[in-house]
């Protein structure tokens, strides 16, 4: 957590908060919170009038706070078939992939934290995107001065945003003192009202030349796999930068870093990469067209207040009307 006094990013909602239909509505009962109580979330849980109990056959939710662990989770689901929810810690579920399917069955409902970052993600995507026009990367690493001019500014920019969820929204609204026209590639034709254009992702490769930013933002499932790839890259005009604050698979590593190498675009900025952690000695470390920072888009010191509100608000809906947000969709993998 913050300091006492400290500014802390708002807790938004940004997803959709629909009340369940009766018959799929979980049991409420006792929660636990594993595998570790941190004081933040159990309190989370009792400030909005929830039971922490150990678990055992009476427990009916979960508030699941590690990554990592998620075979342990699988076990813990498999031996407690009574539990009706579960609190899943980040927006992207795709470290769960396997525990969703294998027990994607009625009367089991799955939420996560998507949207509850999106406003710090957000904010590291701006600062990616500037970085890059600026040519930050090039001068953070320079050692003699250099007179060239070089550097775009962002004002009146195409700006491409593939997803439409919270990050996309934040980022829009940061988009706007800048003038930037934002198109906005999603999986439903439904139109984002804050952006300029939405289209449907099948329509990627038509919208991707006219971007000067393309910005990938959106959840990593197996048909998003390398949805940029090198047809997609091809498609970006050779002043295009790419920005991807997601995940590290929906790029094809491969064919960015021969992208990069032979200017099929200006360069790139990552905060997520595939694999994951980077390997020391790999290509994009010393490609001078690439900026990465370490999946640090957002840091528990922004996370931890906003995962806490988002388990107190879904501890209410899990005992009052069933209004959860963040519902994760297991055939989806979102």
């Amino acid at each position: 957590m913050t300091s006492s006094g400290a500014p802390r990013h708002r807790a938004i909602l940004a997803t959709e908060v629909l009340p369940l239909p009766v018959p799929q509505r979980p049991v409420p009962g006792p929660i636990a919170v594993l595998p570790t109580a941190e004081k933040l979330f159990t309190d989370a849980v009792t400030d909005a009038g929830g039971t922490l109990a150990p678990l055992s056959s009476e427990t009916r939710g979960l508030v699941w706070l590690s990554y990592s662990r998620s075979d342990e989770l699988g076990e813990i689901l498999a031996a407690h078939p009574q539990l009706g929810w579960v609190q899943l810690p980040w927006a992207g579920v795709d470290a769960f992939s396997a525990i969703l399917a294998a027990h994607d069955r009625p009367g089991l409902l799955w939420t996560s934290a998507k949207g509850a970052y999106a406003q710090p993600v957000a904010e590291h995507a701006l600062a990616l995107t500037l970085a890059q026009l600026r040519v930050l990367h090039t001068r953070a690493r320079a050692t003699a001065w250099d007179s060239v001019p070089a550097g775009r500014s962002l004002y009146g920019r195409n700006v491409v945003i593939i997803g439409a969820g919270g990050i996309a929204l934040e980022l829009i609204s940061l988009l706007a003192p800048f003038g930037a026209h934002v198109t906005v590639v999603r999986r439903s034709e439904a139109p984002v009202p804050s952006a300029d254009r939405t289209v449907p992702t099948g329509d990627l490769l038509q919208v991707l030349p006219e971007a000067d930013v393309v910005v990938v933002a959106a959840a990593l499932t197996g048909d998003t796999r390398h949805l940029i790839g090198a047809a997609e890259l091809a498609a970006m005009k050779p002043e295009a930068v790419l920005v991807n604050i997601a995940r590290g698979g929906l790029v094809d590593t491969a064919a960015l870093v021969q992208a990069l190498a032979t200017g099929v675009i200006a360069g790139a900025a990552l905060d997520v990469t595939d694999p994951e952690p980077l390997p020391d000695g790999h290509p994009l470390w010393s490609e001078p067209r690439c900026l990465i920072t370490p999946h640090m888009a957002d840091t528990p010191e922004m996370t931890s207040p906003l995962l806490a509100e988002r388990i107190r608000l879904n501890v209410r809906a899990f005992l009052e009307d069933s209004r959860f947000v963040g519902v994760v969709d297991p055939a989806r993998g979102y």
